[in-house]
């Protein structure tokens, strides 16, 4: 991942992803995207039609990525689990990033597990960043202790 450009790129992707919350899949979809950005690991964001009825729920409070525009936050809900601003999305994102629009991206540390083609990821440390860390991806990785700076 050290390898991966900056500004990221955006990737479609074909692996099968899954998310589970509260017990029940709450997301699956081979028809997703994969951003890729220098010093994280892969970011997945899948249709918001890979999402199950009643997952979504608008939450308050924005972000903004110099890369990607501003996001809007969601919670995920999945059986009787709740897990608050734990998904994003661009509702307007920049040039360059139009095919994230309607696309929402999960934390996966905040979920039950989510999955890469049946391997189960690793959340990217620091509570702010959002990507999936599968076995095919080396850190270390922005988001842990020390790396505000990278």
């Amino acid at each position: 991942m050290w390898d991966y450009p900056r500004p990221p790129r955006v990737e479609r992707c074909t692996a099968e992803l899954v998310i589970l919350l509260g017990g029940e899949v709450v997301a699956r979809t081979s028809s997703g995207w994969r951003v890729l950005e220098t010093s994280h690991p892969p970011t997945y964001y899948l249709p918001r039609s890979a999402f199950a009825a009643g997952s979504l729920r608008a939450a308050d409070g924005a972000s903004w990525c110099e890369w990607k525009g501003q996001a809007a936050y969601l919670d995920i809900v999945g059986g009787t689990a709740v897990a608050p601003r734990a998904g994003w999305t661009y509702p307007e994102p920049a040039a360059g990033y139009e095919v994230l629009v309607d696309a929402i991206a999960v934390m996966p540390g905040a979920m039950d597990r989510c999955t890469v083609d049946g391997e189960v990821v690793r959340a990217q440390d620091g509570g702010f960043y959002g990507g999936w860390i599968t076995s095919s991806v080396v850190g270390p990785f922005k988001g842990g202790p020390g790396t505000r700076g990278w």
